[in-house]
């Protein structure tokens, strides 16, 4: 996911910082809370419409046949509102971070996590270095 596909979901602009301007100041909390915000109600209002839509349609099929052929389609659509819901969770998880004057730290050496990495996941809670380091210790279990 990169920053222009999140910040083309909210609809909000870069954050530009300023020469010396202190990490997490007043002006970046709520250029990040304006993201997770608009974020968050975007996909709440597309699971809501979903499953409206699921709902509609389900109710409108009589043929054995056609109902279970969208039965597989939904399948696939609530694998992905499950994914949403997940992603919902992790927000307002970054949300409260915001509330707890923790959010824009690694979790793991507590380093800044940057403007840019946060512009591109919002919900990332580990700096690029812990985050690789995170990944291949995933992949080297994996594999063992």
């Amino acid at each position: 996911m990169s920053s222009l596909n999140i910040l083309g979901i909210t609809g909000i602009n870069t954050y530009k910082t300023k020469i010396g301007e202190k990490y997490m100041n007043l002006s970046q909390i709520k250029h990040f809370k304006t993201i997770l915000n608009t974020w968050y109600n975007k996909l709440k209002k597309k699971i809501k419409k979903q499953v409206y839509c699921i709902k509609k349609e389900t109710d409108n099929l009589a043929d054995p046949i056609d109902r279970a052929s969208r039965e597989e389609e939904f399948k696939l659509e609530l694998y992905n509102k499950k994914r949403e819901r997940e992603l919902i969770k992790k927000i307002e998880i970054t949300i409260n971070k915001i509330e707890n004057n923790s959010f824009g730290y690694c979790e793991l050496c507590k380093i800044e996590i940057g403007i840019k990495r946060l512009e591109a996941n919002p919900i990332a809670n580990l700096c690029i270095d812990c985050k690789i380091l995170s990944e291949i210790r995933e992949k080297q279990i994996r594999q063992n």
